[in-house]
Parts: structure tokens; C-alpha cells; sequence
């Protein structure tokens, strides 16, 4: 799987898209989350911020009422293999920002950069300069970076990506969030650079992290056996409204154990959408589990090399 489209909502909003440089916003009926990208062709493979994306940019701002912007998509800043993300210049604009409450860093398909090549950054200060900031999700991992912080208003974070290291999920765990209710980290493989094992994720399901956390996504994992096995005891699941294991190479075992575990009907909703459930067990989960919205569509059969998560490359 890859990403085919951009994302037509985001934070309850509709996605608009920012039309072509000097061309006034839609007028849109209710709130929108505008999405903005800046495309050019550059065989130029050297690493950093796009300047030309930075100038487009400076300019969307200058023609527009920006208190009026809550939420914004940021599309391609460039080719994002050799381009950073632009969380330099979303920090140098902040002050002229003071209403966003949703970002969306890295709506970008597969045909205009594959995630496991977006480059990103040190996401520290990006949230640092935006206190208000309410929902972030960001696609990619290359060259990310995360520094235990304390953020008052954060309720839903989201990483994207083929691999996601360690270390972002250890700063991540490691960091005050006291209203995060929503947390989704997609692990994927090691040769993408998810080195993530079940030890860094003890801190969470130990319940003793985010108070306020309701919904939790440990999805497109290749350790997606292990994951469960470890959720099925976790303090952390008595309190949350949805589970979702969903695009990975989850299986027979790896449910078994799940099932054998905690009692898990309290949940709202849970996913193990596109994992490795024979139909026979797939069907058995939903038996066992009623009053639960159980998502078992889309399960995939073991080819003779193996079986793969979701999104890798």
C-alpha cells in the first residue's frame, strides 16, 4: 500500500485546497483546513529547507487573514527526499498563526515522494511555538527528531511512517501531554528504520502515561504478535474507548492471544483491519467481542516471501 491521495478531511474539516499564488481563498461555507503546497522541479539534491517553498508560503500569509486559520495541511515543500520539512519557517511564523489548532505535516502521495524518503526534522520547537496546537499528524521519518517536552493543549498526535525509531516514541512517551486523548504510531519495519520493540512501549501500557488518553493506535507493525500479546495484560486498555492494531502482519497467534487476555468488551471500537486473521478466527473475534465495533475487513494472505506491513518503503 501507498498513498494514493490527499487526505480530504482533517480535524473535522474539510480540506481546501489554497489556489495558485495571487488567487484569492474560496469563500467556504463553515470552517475549512486549508491545505498549501509548493511543487518545482529541482535536480538539486542537497539537503535543507526549500526557499522557494518558504517565499510561497510568506506570500499565501501576506494576502490572507491568517487569525482566521485553524487548520492547515502542508503538502510537498519541494521534493520532500531532499527537501526538510518547513518547521523553521512554521516556527518564524507563529506569532502570525495565533489561531492554528490542527497541522497536518505531510499530505504528500506516493507518486510525489515515498514515505519512508519525506524528510522531516526536529519537531521540539515546532511545538514549542504553537501552545494552542491541538492535533498534529505527521507522515514521514527520515531525519525526525522529538526531545521530551510539555505541551498544555496537545489531544491528538499521529506519526505516519514505514519505520518509526525509537527514540521519537521514547520522547514521545517521555513527555508531558496532559489532554492527549488520541495517540497513533504507525511502527512499520526495521529496514525503514522502525526499531521500536514491545520494552519501548511498556511505559505506555503501563497506564501510567497520558491520563486523558482514550484511543490508541499501535498500527502497521511487524511486530504486530508481540504488540498484542503485550496489550492483552496492559493496564492501559481498561481505560481506553478504541484499540486499533490494524496494517500489519498480525495473525492467528497473535489474536489468540489477545482474546486470552483482558477482557476487552468495554471497548467502542476495534481494528484489525488489513492483518494475516484466517476467516475462521477473523469471524471469531467479532463473536467474542459483542457490543464491539470490530473491524476485521481486508485480510491479507501470506505470499510465499512473506508478509509485509501496510506501508514500509
Amino acid at each position: 500500500m501507498t498513498f494514493h491521495a490527499n487526505t480530504e478531511t482533517f480535524a473535522g474539516r474539510p480540506v481546501v485546497a489554497v489556489p495558485a499564488q495571487g488567487e484569492p481563498l474560496p469563500v467556504v461555507d463553515g470552517s475549512a483546513a486549508w491545505r498549501f503546497e509548493f511543487w518545482e522541479e529541482d535536480s538539486d539534491d542537497s539537503e535543507g529547507p526549500n526557499p522557494a517553498f518558504n517565499a510561497a508560503f510568506d506570500e499565501l500569509l501576506d494576502g490572507v487573514d491568517t487569525a482566521a486559520i485553524h487548520a492547515l495541511v502542508l503538502g510537498p515543500w519541494g521534493y520532500a527526499a531532499f527537501a526538510d520539512a518547513p518547521i523553521v519557517k512554521l516556527c518564524e511564523v507563529a506569532h502570525r498563526l495565533p489561531n492554528l489548532e490542527a497541522l497536518f505535516l505531510g499530505d504528500i502521495t506516493g507518486d510525489e515522494c515515498e514515505v519512508s524518503w519525506i524528510r522531516q526534522g526536529d519537531l521540539t520547537p515546532l511545538l514549542e511555538a504553537y501552545p494552542k496546537l491541538r492535533v498534529l499528524r505527521v507522515r514521514g521519518s527520515e531525519n525526525l527528531k522529538l526531545a521530551p517536552l510539555h505541551h498544555p493543549s496537545l489531544e491528538e498526535l499521529a506519526f505516519e511512517s514505514g519505520g518509526l525509531p525509537a527514540a521519537v516514541v521514547t520522547a514521545v512517551l517521555d513527555s508531558d501531554l496532559p489532554k492527549l486523548e488520541h495517540l497513533e504510531l504507525w511502527l512499520g519495519v526495521r529496514n525503514y528504520g522502525g526499531d521500536v520493540t514491545v520494552r519501548h512501549l511498556e511505559p505506555l501500557l503501563a497506564g501510567g502515561r497520558f491520563p486523558a488518553l482514550r484511543r490508541l493506535g499501535l498500527r502497521n507493525a511487524e511486530i504486530a504478535d508481540r504488540i498484542a500479546a503485550a496489550v492483552a495484560g496492559a493496564p492501559l486498555v481498561g481505560r481506553l474507548e478504541e484499540l486499533d492494531l490494524s496494517m500489519g502482519v498480525l495473525d492467528d497467534e497473535g489474536a489468540e492471544a489477545l482474546l486470552a487476555g483482558q477482557p476487552l468488551t468495554h471497548l467502542r471500537r476495534l481494528s484489525l483491519r488489513r492483518n494475516y486473521l484466517s476467516a475462521e478466527f477473523a469471524a471469531r473475534v467479532v463473536a467474542e467481542l459483542p457490543g464491539v465495533d470490530v473491524d476485521v475487513a481486508d485480510q491479507q494472505t501470506e505470499e510465499r516471501w512473506g508478509r509485509y506491513t501496510a506501508v514500509s518503503e
